[in-house]
């Protein structure tokens, strides 16, 4: 499978630590965790397009219509399961549906992008064994937490940095 590089929304400070307490009780009960991957690239962030490639069309409409009507406000809540044997667990993110619109608008100048569909939420821990899902559902209980995303960042995996549109 190819690298994916992404666009993403950002929480500020707030949101970004109220996100990694989750990630810090899923590991430290021992189970899977974004709080693993311990690059300083890995942050809490709403997915707004991943691909192989990001087009500079994306990048453009990115910085015209998402940059600009930043800071907004949302809500993570929700638990979402994803996945077969192994389980991806995230908290569903509810937008205003001008930024659905504004990422829709971005979304579709990426003609090879990842998933058909935008599903936004913020991911607590990867490739969680189906035998632990409810020891980590337990953990992670039902929150609620206001982010203000902030900023939109570019995640280039080839280069190994992301850079704030």
């Amino acid at each position: 499978m190819p690298k994916l590089h992404a666009l993403e929304l950002v929480p500020d400070d707030d949101g970004r630590a109220r996100v990694r307490e989750l990630w810090s009780a899923l590991q430290e009960a021992g189970l899977p965790s974004q709080a693993d991957h311990t690059k300083t690239s890995n942050q809490p962030h709403v997915t707004v397009v991943e691909a192989p490639e990001i087009p500079d069309a994306a990048i453009d409409v990115a910085r015209a219509r998402l940059r600009g009507m930043l800071p907004v406000t949302a809500t993570a809540r929700g638990v979402l399961l994803l996945g077969g044997d192994r389980v991806t667990i995230a908290l569903g993110v509810d937008l205003h549906d001008d930024v659905v619109r504004r990422v829709l608008a971005v979304r579709v100048q990426v003609p090879d992008r990842a998933h058909r569909g935008w599903l936004p939420h913020v991911t607590l821990a990867r490739r969680v064994p189906r035998a632990d899902l409810g020891r980590a559902l337990d953990i992670v209980g039902a929150p609620e937490i206001e982010l203000r995303l902030t900023e939109v960042r570019r995640w280039d995996p080839d280069k190994g940095h992301v850079t704030t549109l």
